[in-house]
């Protein structure tokens, strides 16, 4: 889990992070943003997934947990794009 950020950059948000797009069939990896104020599941943190489409803001993304495939509404500022 991601605990600290580096100083200078504490309790900021980047707004390119903020409002990047992914398109359906990206994979990302979930990586918690620390800044934001969020009940978010400490399962989730690490893990990668494929964008299955958008919901409002959020993206749905999914991540296979095991052997079962789940879906996850995340906001884009706490997902990465893996090339």
């Amino acid at each position: 889990m991601v605990n600290r950020k580096p100083v200078r950059t504490r309790g900021k948000l980047s707004l390119s992070k903020y409002f990047q797009s992914f398109n359906e069939g990206d994979s990302v990896a979930v990586i918690r943003e620390a800044s934001l104020v969020t009940n978010f599941p400490t399962r989730l943190q690490g893990r990668t997934g494929k964008i299955s489409g958008k919901r409002g803001k959020a993206y749905i993304v999914s991540i296979k947990d095991q052997a079962k495939e789940k879906t996850f509404l995340i906001e884009p500022a706490h997902l990465k794009k893996i090339k």
